[in-house]
């Protein structure tokens, strides 16, 4: 024993020493001598040996530290069964207080204690309910599960089974304060152990139902709310007061009504599945509930029916698709039914004297009508004196009167103007009276109230019989005043300048004098930093206006001021601008002066830019724009600006919204004839650089953007276009030209022929045709592409040719399937109906063809085909999926993607029929795969494990490497994967599903980094299942994170791991996010690990933030 103590002190000695490596050596040698069962200490050396842990923690070394962190956990972990051997009696204490706390410990020692010591814990907790020897002990056992449950539910999930039919017995004993805890341990159940309570949620929900009505000591059938009408029997046996009569103190249900109320929350907020089954069960329950007497239960039952709501909003993207909403019953029609219910419910407790509860009812009324738009059509006439009765009441809050206005607001815009007309003298005073209220947060909200009210007395969209002339004056003065007010809250000031642009902008015509002074201000608020953008905004408003509102006194000043906003740094500053710029110009051209636009132009040319393309194409729109009601002023953008545009057209990345811009702009251009622009000057501009060889355009991008605009000015100028194609035909046949030339000239013609016949050119079809022997694969595909776009110019003409091209040319088959796709894509689909038959007849010859590229092509032709006539050929199309040859049905399964795409369809009824594919329907019409996925999954997850028998190994010379043919269909089945999360999350179970995601973690790089995203949604989508499983889930990432690549690999590899790691830090950072993640051990361990070494903690910094960087500008951008 003393050589021990001598040993230990030695150590202990040692672990001080200036060298690191002591240090750890030392440490390490304690660690292990401390395990033996041989070594007992004094309390002195535990002293010793407790304080140089703690002194190591701080340790500058890092693994040094990492080695006193694991020691303490290890130390701790010693003392665990002898901490709760110490706890349990203590739950059985006379005095309430401890055995509070004791539960409080417990629940601490859960989250970190072995295994062995958990089971210890619940084993005696079941057996003690079982004997259940006294009330009092009954209900803190049942607490001390529930908080078991609150801080480790993925631990106690497994005795779910034993615990719940306890709990639930105990629901039905004569006790509130027992039946309470039994309901709130049915709460963290249903938060905790998602799975595991999954076939208990009938039950708890049917005990929640009862017990939301518990209310004994009182008789609602009084309608006169007499608050005597108690009879005392259901007095509470605990009670000890002096008092012999029963008074309300003694009440406790409401406690349980509370919790009922709680947990139903808990069930509606967790499982999206149940929707339907919420609303034909919970949801009246809940409404029939909003007449509780007691306003903190009140509270909660309305927070419950807010929480269903609110599940209700996500899945609108499919509800209100077209074909869901022929399923019958769908939670949205089913809340429409409800709609009457709880308008009757709520409307009488708008005019309650609590605060809380009128607070609840406009929170549920916004959100209602956010969920469903118009719902509210036929009760406006109730709902608007319970508002106008909180916004004119002395007595409420400012919190109140803000969720008010709020709650007015949404109702408001998402309802037609004439539903208000009634009601608007009644509503003009009080929000008038809310615009001058002394707190600035009410004055705010009563702004964006009255700018949505000026939309309602005068709808510029529909003509109206609406007198609004009685109001107008008070509106204007209201906000007048606010407008004027220099020395107010930022907020204020930007809500006015809307609120005023929206009251020029439709009650303009009505405003006489006052309007000139008005526009004045807005000329001061447009020369203000903080407030030029929203000025900017609402001038694009007024000059839009259709009143033709006159602007001109303030033209001439303004003009110039934006121009100069053109140079600021603020994106979105320069996007309205432009936007402004563009509707003035429209609107005013009289009135806008060259000078003025001159100080535009100017401004221009560092714009345009494929830095950002949005930019850019505002800039471009203003030009056409200019083009068309200033010609005479484009005369000055020959020089840097048109230098600029041309450069933009060469860019690879102009395409979208940008591109059509451009065209736009060339053909506004091309029409103004202005000298030295005209459309052989263009044509030389655009086409100049690939005739001159010298600058060679590296990107094959620009060679289709280049043909496009071509063609643009082609089709603006009719006369030239003979000509233009007969010098690209040239071109195309000239032995001199070089390939580029050819790919241009090509790609020109098929870009003219598509909006023109160009049936009169007798060389076109042999020259193109030639071009398919070209060396070059650029020349080949551009031809291929002409022929197609050249056929959809006259198809008469020219499809008959191709269909018998593709007949008789075995050898270029590819590329003639190519026009033909070209032309099936593109062609209208009356042009092509008389086609279809001998177009079909013809691909399904072609669809068993050995050539995988050909069978694309042919599948996606066949796919794009389908459309035009569904009813007959989608039977067809399904008839070959019992054909004979594995490539024919292949074939078919890609034609089925082709044939799914995110525009309605007329085949989308039939297509729910046939096999879908997957992935394209789960994107783009999750509706048709929903009610497939029960048995389509196993299939699904079955694809993606890891299928020995398809890895082979290739000999490689002296090297031998292993190629996994199995990757592919596995890396498509993961993105399938992906893509439901999005679509049809509450068709999903979750614990299967992510018992995939986590085989993908240890799977092949590219699907980890599919993996990786996917653990990143599902910490939002669905927090609670995650943190079950977070302990499974963290092992991966560590590995991936601490995985080091071999020193002799090649520059590729290290680009690869280290994507790799910030991917798993982005995961791990998501989960992060989930609320007492951090609380499982080894997720701590891994942190601690992370900030211990300098590459991972750098990237887990870098990473967190970005995604707080990302969450402001989102909140900028809205």
């Amino acid at each position: 024993m003393a050589s021990a103590s001598y040993h230990i002190s030695n150590l202990l000695e040692k672990m001080t020493s200036s060298d690191k490596d002591f240090r750890f050596m030392a440490t390490n040698d304690l660690m292990s001598e401390l395990q033996k069962d041989s070594i007992k200490l004094d309390d002195d050396s535990e002293r010793k040996v407790v304080k140089m842990i703690l002194k190591l923690l701080e340790d500058k070394n890092g693994e040094v530290q990492n080695l006193a962190v694991k020691w303490q956990g290890g130390l701790l972990v010693n003392f665990h069964p002898s901490i709760l051997s110490c706890l349990l009696p203590q739950l059985t204490s006379p005095r309430l207080a401890v055995r509070k706390r004791t539960i409080i410990a417990l629940g601490h020692l859960v989250m970190s204690c072995g295994n062995l010591v958990f089971v210890d814990l619940i084993e005696h907790l079941l057996s003690e309910l079982s004997r259940n020897d006294s009330m009092s002990t009954t209900r803190t056992y049942i607490q001390c599960i529930a908080a078991i449950s609150r801080q480790a539910g993925h631990r106690i999930g497994e005795y779910l089974e034993k615990i719940i039919p306890l709990v639930v017995k105990f629901c039905s004993v004569d006790d509130d304060e027992l039946r309470e805890y039994c309901i709130q341990a049915f709460e963290s159940f249903v938060r905790r152990c998602p799975k595991e309570v999954y076939p208990h949620v009938p039950t708890v929900i049917g005990i929640c139902l009862k017990y939301l009505t518990y209310d004994p000591n009182y008789n609602y059938d009084d309608e006169d709310e007499d608050e005597n009408a108690m009879d005392a029997d259901g007095a509470d046996e605990d009670y000890q007061g002096s008092d012999d009569e029963y008074s309300d103190d003694d009440d406790m249900s409401w406690k349980v009504r509370r919790a009922a109320a709680k947990c139903l929350d808990a069930v509606v907020s967790t499982r999206h599945e149940m929707l339907p089954e919420f609303y034909r069960t919970v949801s009246p329950a809940l409404i029939a509930r909003f007449k509780e007497r007691e306003e903190n239960v009140k509270a909660d039952v309305f927070h419950a029916y807010l929480s269903l709501l609110k599940q209700t909003r996500p899945a609108q993207s499919w509800l209100c698709d077209p074909d869901a909403m022929e399923q019958g019953e769908t939670p949205l029609t089913m809340l429409q039914s409800q709609v009457p219910m709880v308008v009757k419910a709520l409307h009488k407790q708008l005019k309650e004297k609590s605060v809380k509860t009128r607070q609840c009812c406009f929170n549920m009324l916004t959100e209602l009508v956010n969920v469903l738009p118009g719902a509210l059509t036929q009760h406006v006439p109730v709902l608007i004196p319970g508002i106008i009765f909180s916004l004119n009441d002395k007595s409420s809050s400012s919190n109140l009167k803000i969720d008010a206005l709020s709650c007015l607001y949404v109702i408001l815009c998402n309802h037609q103007p004439q539903v208000f007309h009634p009601h608007v003298q009644a509503l003009v005073p009080p929000v008038v009276a809310c615009v001058g209220d002394p707190f600035y947060k009410i004055t705010s909200e009563a702004l964006l109230v009255t700018q949505q009210l000026v939309k309602v007395i005068r709808p510029l969209d529909q003509g109206d019989s609406f007198d609004a002339s009685p109001y107008i004056n008070d509106l204007f003065c209201c906000t007048i005043k606010r407008l004027k007010a220099a020395d107010i809250d930022q907020e204020v000031k930007e809500r006015a300048i809307s609120c005023m642009g929206q009251i020029i902008c439709n009650l303009g015509d009505s405003l006489g004098p006052d309007l000139p002074g008005t526009l004045q201000i807005f000329l001061e608020r447009l020369k203000n930093e903080i407030t030029r953008l929203t000025t900017v905004k609402a001038l694009t408003l007024i000059a839009g206006s259709p009143l033709k509102i006159d602007l001109r006194p303030i033209l001439g000043e303004a003009v110039p001021i934006l121009a100069s906003f053109l140079r600021k740094n603020q994106r979105a500053l320069k996007l309205s601008t432009l936007a402004a710029l563009d509707i003035l110009v429209q609107s005013y051209s009289d009135s806008v002066t060259p000078a003025m636009i001159d100080a535009v132009l100017a401004e221009l040319p560092l714009l345009i830019s494929e830095s950002d393309m949005h930019v850019s194409q505002m800039a471009i729109s203003f030009l056409t724009t200019l083009a068309r009601v200033h010609p005479d002023s484009l005369s000055k953008i020959s020089g840097s600006i048109l230098s600029e545009l041309i450069t933009l057209v060469r860019s690879p990345l102009l395409q979208g919204g940008a591109l059509s811009a451009m065209l736009d702009f060339f053909q506004a251009l091309v029409a103004t004839g202005t000298a030295s622009l005209g459309y052989m000057d263009l044509l030389r501009m655009l086409t100049g650089p690939v005739y001159a060889q010298s600058a060679a355009l590296t990107h094959k991008q620009s060679y289709y953007s280049i043909a496009k605009c071509v063609a643009a000015l082609t089709r603006a100028c009719p006369k030239e276009g003979p000509a233009v194609v007969g010098q690209f035909i040239q071109d195309v046949k000239n032995s001199r030209s070089t390939d580029l030339i050819r790919l241009l000239a090509l790609l020109s013609l098929g870009e003219v022929g598509h909006h023109m016949d160009l049936s009169g050119q007798p060389e076109l079809k042999t020259v193109i045709l030639d071009a398919f022997s070209s060396a070059s694969e650029e020349v080949k595909s551009a031809a291929s592409y002409a022929l197609g776009s050249i056929s959809v110019g006259n198809l008469p003409e020219y499809l008959p040719f191709v269909l018998q091209e593709i007949s008789g040319q075995p050898k270029r088959q590819y590329l003639l399937l190519h026009s033909l796709k070209e032309i099936i894509s593109s062609a209208s689909v009356a042009g092509l109906k008389p086609y279809v038959e001998s177009v079909w007849t013809l691909l399904l010859k072609h669809c068993e063809c050995t050539e995988e590229g050909t069978r694309n092509v042919v599948a996606e032709c066949l796919g794009k085909l389908t459309l035009i006539d569904p009813e007959t050929l989608l039977p067809r199309l399904k008839g070959y999926l019992l054909s004979g040859s594995s490539y024919a049905r292949s074939s078919v399964v890609t034609a089925v993607k082709f044939t799914i795409s995110d525009h309605p369809q007329t085949i989308d009824p039939l297509l729910k029929n046939s096999l879908v594919t997957f992935n394209s329907a789960a994107h783009n019409k999750p509706s048709l795969i929903r009610d497939l996925l029960d048995t389509v999954l196993p299939h699904l997850y079955n694809e993606t494990k890891v299928r020995k028998e398809l890895i082979r190994e290739v000999e490689m010379g002296p090297f031998k490497h292993t190629v996994d043919d199995g990757l592919d269909i596995r890396k498509a089945a993961f993105e399938c994967m992906y893509t439901l999360l999005d679509s049809c999350l509450d068709r999903l179970d979750i614990f299967e599903f992510l018992n995939h995601v986590e085989d993908g973690l240890k799977d092949h790089y590219d699907i980890k980094m599919l993996t990786f995203l996917m653990l990143a949604r599902l910490s939002t989508l669905c927090p609670s299942a995650v943190l079950q499983r977070l302990d499974r889930l963290v092992e991966p990432l560590r590995a991936t994170c601490t995985t080091k690549v071999k020193a002799n690999s090649v520059k590729q590899e290290f680009e690869k791991q280290d994507e790799l790691k910030r991917s798993a830090m982005r995961a791990v950072v998501a989960l992060l996010t989930i609320p007492e993640a951090e609380k499982s051990p080894l997720m701590s361990e891994f942190q601690s690990q992370i900030s211990s070494n300098p590459e991972l903690a750098a990237i887990f910094d870098s990473i967190q933030r970005d995604s707080s960087t990302a969450n402001m500008e989102s909140m900028d951008t809205s």
